[in-house]
């Protein structure tokens, strides 16, 4: 069965490699390529990368949505787009290799109509009874409705569907309410969600026990690079991410989420499930665009990610 992916931002990817970047200066790229992206449209690639069946949903417009669509075909993910008037976007990564570092320039999503929401509520209606589970990722679009994941939520638990929230904000709270399956914002989101900073590694196991009473089945949070910490509502686990030369960590929490739903899928408890979590996000961060990770990197590197019970 398939794993719905839905997300109201997907963006046309190009990545610019540099050997050396200069602000205000004219810069020559040595390498320039252009692919498919967005959260949701990466968690669906690393899905069929580690061999599940991902259906991509959300809103594509103009001749950069028709490109995203054909890029998705190309690599066998299936997808059911609502067509809006407005021109998808573009998201720009450049890289500097001599300094190490990776600059995204992120073009904001613009609103999409209140009939386009409806179709899209029909769009997943449609395919959940299909599906074994849904994963909500990114922010919705300016304007749309903040219980957006909320009523995605319900319709999965009465589908019978594993949910996953990757959000944060209004958007994650209210869909706190529905009771998902999984939450799993990164340290900066659940600072934003509960309203303040952390200063431990306690702080954020207290917040996320927050969010469980609350009504979140499982949650977890990650750090980029650093631990990421699990929590089922009985045991916290503490997941070391393996140290990798990175290309472009951009889309790593996004492999991270097909992972860790995957192996969920598979029946592994949510420590080991975290395990190949952070093995496919670094995985992706080994590669210049995001979500195209190598399934070889992943078996390799998942033997490398330490997994303890904490708390």
């Amino acid at each position: 069965m398939k794993i719905l992916c839905v997300g109201t931002t997907p963006a046309a990817q190009r990545v610019m490699i540099f050997p050396q970047l200069t602000l205000d200066a004219v810069n020559r790229a040595t390498t320039t390529s252009d692919g498919a992206a967005g959260k949701s449209i990466n968690v669906a690639k690393v899905l069929k990368v580690l061999g599940e069946q991902p259906l991509a949903t959300g809103f594509l417009g103009g001749d950069r949505g028709e490109s995203l669509r054909s890029a998705l075909a190309e690599k066998g993910i299936e997808s059911d787009f609502v067509t809006v008037s407005t021109r998808t976007r573009q998201c720009i990564t450049v890289i500097d290799e001599s300094a190490g570092t990776q600059t995204e320039l992120v073009e904001e999503s613009r609103p999409v109509a209140t009939a386009d929401f409806s179709q899209l509520m029909a769009v997943i209606g449609r395919h959940l009874p299909e599906c074994r589970a849904v994963v909500m990722s990114g922010t919705i679009v300016s304007g749309g409705p903040f219980n957006l994941y909320c009523d995605c939520t319900r319709r999965a638990a009465g589908a019978g569907v594993l949910s996953m929230v990757d959000g944060q904000g209004a958007a994650l709270v209210a869909a706190l309410r529905a009771k998902p399956g999984l939450v799993k914002p990164n340290r900066t989101e659940l600072a934003a969600t509960v309203g303040r900073e952390f200063g431990s590694d306690a702080d954020v196991m207290k917040a996320m026990r927050e969010l469980y009473e609350r009504g979140a089945q499982r949650v977890v949070v990650t750090a980029g690079k650093e631990p990421a910490l699990a929590f089922d509502g009985r045991n916290f686990w503490r997941i070391e991410t393996p140290r990798v030369r990175v290309v472009n960590p951009i889309g790593s929490g996004d492999a991270f989420t097909a992972g860790l739903v995957s192996r969920l899928l598979r029946g592994d408890d949510l420590g080991a499930a975290c395990r190949w979590g952070s093995a496919a996000g670094a995985a992706n961060a080994l590669t210049s665009m995001p979500g195209d990770v190598n399934r070889e990197d992943v078996a390799r590197l998942v033997r490398d990610v330490e997994v303890r019970k904490v708390g």
